[in-house]
């Protein structure tokens, strides 16, 4: 307070205005879900090429944003048409919604109405994350195992199906139903179920992270495999320590024809790349 001509003038702290500014500041609300996803994307994958798996605590820290994501957080609701069941005959389409592509990583959603399904197929040197965000679904997931591959025969069962020319030994990862709310999926490029199929119990969405994605030009092609029994077939001359029930054949195949992916729009909360 100070005395001028006369009359009481007060002055207020100065501080005051600045605290304000501050609250002000940090009032500001979070960046999006999805943002602060991109982001822990480029920060993990930062460094990393085909083959080369993030560290420990980059395959932690991006698990953990994806554990806590909602459907809401991408703009996705369980009425939207491509969740809806579809009386046509043939197996249903499923729809993929692009976020952000770069050479490091993509994010996308994979949307499946009920018995739609993603047929058994591989990621070649990526470690991928999945999280289901909600619905239920059949995972099926195979790594490979590193043996000798001999000319192949057919054995002597009961099981009946076209023998193939050639086939490799995968060993059994999943093979169970996993519902909304649950954690995250990590595979590898040579374990984690790096090979698995999807399929539809209810309308369901998954987010899939995959670094780096897949690319043609570098030799990271997506391909398609049908399992046959561990006992539907035997290998010359070689003693395979599998079992049935732990281990199946794979046999390259190409893309189903009644696999059908239709993209769309995403109209979730965007990325805004800086």
């Amino acid at each position: 307070m100070r005395i001028e001509g006369g009359k009481v003038a007060v002055e207020m702290p100065r501080s005051s205005s600045r605290k304000s500014r501050r609250r002000k500041k940090e009032a500001a609300p979070p960046p999006p879900a999805v943002q602060r996803l991109f982001e822990t994307c480029r920060e993990v994958f930062f460094g990393c090429a085909a083959g080369v798996v993030p560290s420990q605590e980059g395959v932690g820290l991006l698990k953990a944003v994806l554990d806590d994501m909602k459907p809401a957080d991408v703009g996705l609701t369980q009425n939207l048409p491509y969740f809806l069941k579809d009386n046509a005959k043939g197996a249903p389409p499923v729809t993929y919604l692009h976020l952000y592509e770069c050479d490091k990583f993509s994010i996308g959603i994979f949307c499946l109405p009920p018995s739609a399904v993603i047929p058994l197929h591989n990621h070649p040197g990526m470690t991928v994350f999945s999280k289901i965000l909600f619905g239920s679904m059949h995972i099926k997931s195979y790594d490979w195992v590193d043996v000798p591959q001999n000319s192949v025969e057919t054995a002597t069962t009961s099981h009946s199906c076209e023998i193939p020319a050639k086939v490799k030994l995968a060993k059994l990862k999943k093979n169970s139903v996993f519902s909304a709310p649950c954690e995250t999926s990590v595979l590898y490029p040579m374990a984690g179920g790096n090979l698995h199929c999807f399929t539809a119990i209810t309308s369901c969405a998954v987010l899939d992270v995959l670094g780096p994605p897949y690319s043609d030009a570098e030799g990271r092609h997506c391909t398609y495999y049908k399992d046959f029994p561990y006992l539907s077939f035997s290998v010359d001359g070689i003693s395979m320590a599998g079992e049935e029930g732990e281990h199946a054949w794979l046999e390259e195949r190409d893309k189903p024809d009644d696999f059908v992916v239709v993209g769309a729009k995403y109209f979730g909360p965007k990325i805004v790349v800086q």
